[in-house]
Formats: C-alpha cells, sequence, structure tokens
C-alpha cells in the first residue's frame, strides 16, 4: 500500500478535525515561524494543529526520541489541539509519490481550512521539499478519485510562514501578547537551545538565540505598527470588502 512506511505518530488517542494545520520539515521549526501566530488563533476560539514531517534525527543536537518529546511539551505552549510527525527522512525529504500520498491522506483526516507551509525558498533543502510536497500533498487530498478510505478535502487557503526569507510579507500577524508563550515553546527544545558543549560552534547560546529571535520579531511588528509580529506570504491577491477598515497606517 502506497505510504504504508511512514505512518505518523500523534499526540492525543483520536485525530480531531483542526481549522488551522502548520507542516514543518522538523520539530521547532513550526515555533519559530508562525508560532505566535497559533497561539493567537486558538485564543480566538481556533483548533490548530502541527504536521512535522521529520523527527530531525540527523541534527546535531539530541535524537528523534528526545526530539518528539520536546515537540509535546512544545504543543502544550502553542495550544495545539493535535501534533504529528511523519517520520520520513531527516536531511532526505523528497516529495516522492508515496510520501504525497501518506501526506494527503493526513489532510484528509484532519481537514484543516487553513494550511501553513514553509516559504519555498531556504537554505535547508528540506524545508523547500516541505513546501512543494505540502502544496502537493494538498492538491491530492482533494480528488474524489484517489484511492484513499477518507472523503476528499482540500484546505481552501494555503499561507508560507517566510520569516527567514528575504521578501515582502503580504500580511504581518501581531504576535505581541502571544510572544513570551511562542519562546516558551521553544524553550521546551532543550536538547536544541539549552547550552551545552555539544554543537557549540554551530548553535548560539539561548540567550544570543532569544535575542536573534526577538530582533527579527521586532523587524516585523514594526513593519505593522506592533511590538512583534510574524509574517507570511500569499500566492494569490487578498480580497477586501471594505477598505475603510483596513489596519495600519500609511501616513
Amino acid at each position: 500500500m502506497v505510504g504504508e512506511r511512514h505512518q505518523p505518530s500523534m499526540w492525543l488517542e483520536s485525530v480531531p478535525e483542526v481549522d488551522i494545520l502548520a507542516v514543518a520539515a522538523h520539530p521547532d521549526d513550526i515555533e519559530q515561524t508562525c508560532g505566535g501566530t497559533l497561539i493567537r488563533m486558538a485564543e480566538q476560539g481556533y483548533r490548530c494543529g502541527a504536521l512535522d514531517l521529520t523527527a530531525g534525527d540527523m541534527g546535531t543536537r539530541g535524537d528523534p526520541d528526545l526530539r518528539q518529546d520536546e515537540s509535546l511539551e512544545a504543543a502544550r505552549h502553542l495550544r495545539l489541539k493535535w501534533r504529528g510527525n511523519m517520520h520520513y527522512p531527516d536531511a532526505r525529504l523528497e516529495n516522492t509519490l508515496a510520501a504525497r500520498m501518506t501526506l494527503a491522506g493526513e489532510l484528509r483526516r484532519l481537514r484543516p481550512r487553513v494550511l501553513i507551509l514553509p516559504y519555498w525558498e531556504g537554505r535547508h533543502p528540506d524545508h523547500v521539499v516541505c513546501s512543494r510536497l505540502g502544496y502537493d500533498a494538498a492538491f491530492l487530498a482533494g480528488l474524489k478519485k484517489l484511492e484513499s478510505s477518507t472523503e476528499p478535502h482540500r484546505p481552501f487557503k494555503i499561507l508560507y510562514a517566510s520569516l527567514y526569507a528575504n521578501v515582502t510579507p503580504s500580511f504581518v500577524v501581531d504576535v505581541t501578547r502571544q510572544f513570551d508563550a511562542r519562546m516558551a515553546a521553544l524553550r521546551a527544545y532543550r536538547s536544541q537551545y539549552g547550552d551545552q558543549p555539544e554543537g557549540s560552534a554551530l548553535f548560539p547560546a539561548w540567550r544570543e538565540a532569544e535575542e536573534r529571535l526577538a530582533a527579527v520579531a521586532r523587524f516585523y511588528g514594526n513593519l505593522i505598527g506592533a511590538k512583534y509580529g510574524e509574517p507570511f506570504v500569499m500566492k494569490e491577491a487578498m480580497r477586501v470588502d471594505d477598505i475603510g477598515a483596513l489596519g495600519v497606517r500609511s501616513i
């Protein structure tokens, strides 16, 4: 059966439907790029979920079991209703038919209206592949004739988290009130952000990492007159029905 090799491990015994689903290549990617947005949406009553495609098993620090445990602790800070891990191969992520079919099955089960993916260009090849793989799986998930035990479903909106892309965002979410909780979610990844000798030449100390992340969030927040912000890109135009209610001052 297509996709049999990579069955997702899940936090929660049942698979609830979610309103918003963020998909990323590695544990802690979501926390860095759109964690504050997920917290804000959860506070507004949306059911939010996260799906990591790999367990980060090729990373310098930590191991797959530890990183998955950390991701579940982080999920609580993010107020997620569901979190899963596909256990695709880290640093060798490929947009194969098997990967697309398995991910399409998860999208059919979770039935998100909004899908958040990584920006389609980046330094890490896994992030680039994840972006395209997520889009292709979303398309497949909506095909009525696709062989599957679940009903077809295609997300209505696909957003791209562009925090680390040098591009003009389509919009920025004010995450000022959610920023501390977002940072608490990142601190849950003690194997990655805890001060330790292993990989010290590659990883900054937590205080330095915290300052860098805050600086980036301050930059995007400044674009909308807020303290902290998270940027997103859409490929389609945004519809506006009331230009008199638009936010952010022009002058």
